[in-house]
C-alpha cells in the first residue's frame, strides 16, 4: 500500500479577514479552520503523515489552541516568508518512505473526501495532478502599461481556476523543491512544471474556496450548517 504525506500550509496573516487572530486559527463550525482541514485529510487518508507548516511564532499558539479540540494526529514545522520555502520545509519533514505528497492550503477547509481521493488516484496514474474549476465570469487583459482603457477580451473557455490539494509523486516533488526559489513559482504545480514535467487536471469543487474575507467565512459557516458537517 502506498504511503501518503500531507503538507498543510497555514502561514497567512489574515489581514483581509480582520481581527487579531490569524484566519487559520479562527473558529469555523466550532473548530479552528486549520483543524477542520487536518481532520478532513485524516478522514480521507487515515494512514497519512500530516505535517502542518506554520510561521515559527505561531507554533506555540497552535499547540495551545489545538489541545482544546478533537484534532487528528499531525506534526508542526516552521516555514519561511515565501510559500516556496514553507512547502520545502514540509517536504523535508516527511520521511523517505512516503510515495505521494499532497500539498494543501490550510484555509481551504471545505474540500470533500471525494476530491482528495480523486486527485490522489489521478496522481498515482500520472505523477502530478491538481484540481481546477472552470471560470464563470468574463475576463479582459489590459495592455502592458496597465491602462484599463486599452484591453482585450480573454477567451474564458480555456481558463481554469487552480485549487489544492495538489498531489505529486514524492520523488518528483522532492526534486522540484531542490531548485532555487524563482518568482515565477505561483504554486506547487508551477514548481514541478519548471522541471519539464506535465501536470494533469481533475475537476475541482466550487465550494473548495480559500477563506480570505469575512464574506468567505459567512459562506463557510452557512455551508457547514447546511451539510451538517
Amino acid at each position: 500500500m502506498a504511503k501518503y504525506g500531507v503538507i498543510i500550509v497555514a502561514g497567512g496573516s489574515g489581514r483581509r479577514m480582520g481581527g487579531t487572530l490569524p484566519k487559520q486559527f479562527m473558529l469555523l463550525g466550532g473548530e479552528p479552520v486549520v483543524g477542520r482541514t487536518i481532520n478532513r485529510f485524516a478522514e480521507a487518508l487515515p494512514s497519512a503523515d500530516i505535517v502542518v507548516v506554520l510561521p515559527e511564532e505561531h507554533i506555540p499558539l497552535w499547540h495551545n489552541l489545538s489541545a482544546r479540540f478533537d484534532i487528528a494526529t499531525h506534526r508542526t514545522v516552521a516555514g519561511g516568508k515565501e510559500r516556496f520555502i514553507s512547502v520545502k520545509c514540509g517536504v523535508e519533514a516527511l520521511g523517505e518512505e512516503v510515495e505521494y505528497i499532497a500539498v494543501h492550503d490550510g484555509v481551504r477547509p471545505l474540500l470533500s473526501k471525494r476530491l482528495i481521493i480523486a486527485t490522489l488516484l489521478d496522481a498515482e496514474k500520472h505523477g502530478a495532478t491538481i484540481p481546477v474549476v472552470e471560470v464563470a465570469d468574463s475576463y479582459r487583459m489590459v495592455d502592458d502599461e496597465g491602462e484599463e482603457s486599452a484591453s482585450h477580451i480573454v477567451e474564458r473557455s480555456r481558463l481554469r481556476i487552480v485549487q489544492t490539494p495538489q498531489i505529486f509523486r514524492a520523488d518528483l516533488l522532492r526534486r522540484a523543491y531542490q531548485q532555487p526559489y524563482n518568482a515565477t513559482f505561483t504554486d506547487d504545480a508551477s514548481v514541478v512544471e519548471s522541471l519539464g514535467e506535465r501536470v494533469w487536471l481533475v475537476e475541482g469543487e466550487l465550494t473548495n474556496i480559500k477563506l480570505t474575507t469575512p464574506s468567505d467565512m459567512s459562506f463557510a459557516e452557512w455551508y457547514i450548517a447546511q451539510n451538517n458537517e
